[in-house]
């Protein structure tokens, strides 16, 4: 092994003759994450339940000189996942790098107004139905366990490989629910099922870590904090107010974190959930 000072640092973040499998990846942070990924040197796995978004995105990357295949995914399917785990070993021969980026997430931006739990009323914690809660863990935390387990046996045949899942802000801190309240509408809340299912993504990243300890295989967390997606005024001030820097972050701005845990830049650290919350949380 050379010398740390030997080395090129910028060298570390490339990804050439890599693969990285994102689930959710047709998503509003899965896309970006789909992109950065491909920019680096990865060849590219997009899987998402949405077939269309996922050949969408396929196609604009191809179109650009990526190497990118997209699989239509349901992550709560044992069977489902293998066959994700399959379609990328067949089209590149290999696995090196995990994103669970799949999720079920509450949104309160005008282009999810019609999401069934972003109906005016909807989260309260005293009447908050069984079957969303069920449905909730099975994609959030269930989808995650399956797609780990399948993802890690290629990895361990090859000799190492790369997790990186999805936490939140409201994994490490209950939801400020004063943020969904609009003077003279009915509340809506941030249900029970993020908050309980992204604080078990952080439990699952330490336990894979320490799981498999001399094994190569590397697992830490993301965390971003509020991203903006044309959200009202007034939710953009009251979120702002929160966090130490004083705004929403950008679509992109988790980009820069996740290339560096999925690279070799951060190949000293395993088990850790890296911050990207505008000081969200320090106060």
């Amino acid at each position: 092994m050379n010398h740390p000072s030997e080395r090129f640092t910028l060298d570390l973040f490339r990804l050439a003759g890599r693969t990285a499998l994102v689930t959710g990846g047709a998503g509003l942070l899965g896309a970006q994450f789909c992109r950065t990924l491909a920019q680096a040197g990865a060849q590219v796995v997009i899987a998402d339940v949405n077939r269309q978004a996922g050949e969408e995105l396929a196609f604009s990357l191809s179109k650009d000189g990526y190497p990118v295949i997209a699989v239509q995914t349901d992550v709560t399917d044992p069977v489902s996942v293998r066959n994700m785990v399959a379609a990328a070993l067949k089209a590149f021969g290999r696995l090196d790098i995990l994103v669970n980026s799949a999720v079920l997430d509450p949104k309160f931006d005008p282009l999810h107004d019609a999401d069934v739990f972003a109906r005016p009323g909807s989260g309260a914690f005293e009447t908050f139905p069984l079957s969303a809660w069920e449905q909730a863990l099975s994609v959030n935390l269930t989808g995650a366990f399956l797609c780990c387990q399948a993802g890690v046996r290629p990895m361990l045949e090859q000799g190492g490989g790369v997790i990186v899942n999805l936490s939140s802000i409201y994994g490490l801190a209950g939801p400020d629910q004063r943020l969904y309240l609009q003077p003279g509408q009915t509340p809506k809340y941030k249900p029970v099922y993020y908050s309980v299912t992204k604080a078990g993504i952080l439990g699952l990243t330490r336990y894979l870590a320490t799981y498999y300890a001399g094994k190569n295989i590397r697992a830490n967390a993301l965390t971003p904090g509020g991203v903006y997606n044309g959200h009202d005024d007034a939710f953009v001030q009251a979120y702002s107010a929160r966090a130490v820097l004083g705004r929403m972050a950008e679509v992109d701005e988790m980009n820069g974190a996740l290339l560096f845990l999925a690279s070799n830049a951060s190949a000293y650290m395993t088990g850790a959930n890296l911050i990207i919350d505008g000081g969200w949380t320090t106060w």
